[in-house]
Order: C-alpha cells, then structure tokens, then sequence
C-alpha cells in the first residue's frame, strides 16, 4: 500500500514489525492484517485567554464554595489583621543603629519613658523626605541638661556620643542643640557611630507631636 501525504509513513511488517519511520504530526501504521491505525501526536499550547478562563472556572467551582464553607475562618483572620493594623505596626530597621532589627510599635502609645524605644516622623532636611518613620531610643527628657565637650555629648553628665564632623558623602554635620530640654521633646539616641540621632541639629530634640508610638524590640 502507498501513501502519498508527506505527513504519512509507511510501516509494512509480518506481524506488526519490520521498518519503522515517523512523520512530524501524524503517523500510519500498517499490518498486514491490512488494518491502518492513526496516531498522532500533538503538542499542547496555552493561550492567555484559555488560562484565564481556567482560573475564572477554579475560582467559581472551587475557590468560591471553600470560602463560603469557611466564612467564619476567613471573616475572622481577616477582621484580626484589620484590628491589629489600627492598634500596631511592625517596624524593620535596614540599618545596623540599633542592636535590635525588628520592633512591634503600639500606636498612639505616648507614656514615654527613659529608656524606651520610640517612632517618629521624619521632620524634614538631609537626605530624607518629610514624613519618613524614624524609630530610636529615648536617652533624655524634658527637665534633663544637655552638654558637648568639643564633638562628644553628654545627658546629665552621661556620655552618650561623639558626633562626626561629616557625612558619608563628605557635608559637614552640624552639631545638635546642647542645654535643658524643653517640655514634650526627647533626645533620641543610638549607639552607632554613624547614627543621625539628636546629637547632630538635622535631628535634633524630637517634639512629641511627631512621635507615633513606642516601640518593642522583638529581635
């Protein structure tokens, strides 16, 4: 038997053997009980229409009665986010300042103690924009004095740090504000070298008004 499509091979064999060939789509196979059996073999393509119609069926035969049968579940992780979000944030720190990296802070909590740790609003100036979250720790308060012996500061006769006489990219760091603290403003502090914290004027004495809560170090 002698086929003419270019597609089409011819295997003759006593009983299912003898030569061989295959084509590129499709394939005969020819006995000698004279029966010819049509195989093909093909190869599946994705268009982005026909995966988003598969999602669309996932999410209407699957997705959908999951979440009917476990609204409660949902409903409640849900609403535990949305309530931890309007009490608290967590807070990551991308720089080495502090010895902790991560910190859980309690909105609104101002009962500020020495000590503590605290975040706060970006006033503006420097390399930072206005608002940018701050977190460092409380080193003075109102009432406290505060005093620099040449670059090196002091709270209450405490050294806290040296301030360096320039920045990374080679400006001049002018020192922060030395004297008593005044009513809701806070010294913040941190113990590396190249933290901006109150003893360069770019910071200064933080105001209460910019701080949005204290902060628990977590690790």
């Amino acid at each position: 038997m002698r086929l003419h499509d270019h597609r089409e091979v011819r295997r003759d064999c006593g009983s299912c053997g003898g030569s061989d060939a295959s084509a590129e789509r499709e394939a005969w196979h020819s006995c000698g009980d004279g029966g010819a059996t049509l195989m093909k073999s093909a190869t599946r393509t994705y268009r982005p229409e026909a995966l988003w119609t598969r999602w669309l069926v996932y999410w209407h035969t699957e997705m959908i009665p999951h979440l009917r049968r476990n609204w409660l579940f949902w409903g409640g992780l849900v609403g535990a986010v949305l309530l931890f979000n309007a009490f608290f944030t967590l807070a990551i720190t991308v720089t080495q300042s502090l010895p902790y990296h991560v910190f859980l802070v309690v909105k609104g909590d101002l009962d500020i103690k020495r000590g503590d740790y605290v975040a706060w609003r970006w006033a503006g100036g420097g390399p930072y924009p206005e608002g940018l979250s701050f977190l460092k720790q409380v080193r003075g308060m109102a009432g406290d004095t505060v005093i620099a012996e040449g670059r090196s500061f002091y709270v209450n006769g405490e050294y806290m740090s040296t301030a360096k006489p320039r920045a990374r990219t080679g400006e001049p760091l002018a020192l922060g504000p030395t004297g008593v603290i005044p009513a809701n403003h806070f010294y913040m502090y941190a113990p590396h070298k190249d933290s901006l914290d109150s003893r360069f004027a770019l910071t200064g004495w933080v105001p209460l008004e910019r701080v949005t809560g204290r902060a628990i170090p977590l690790f």
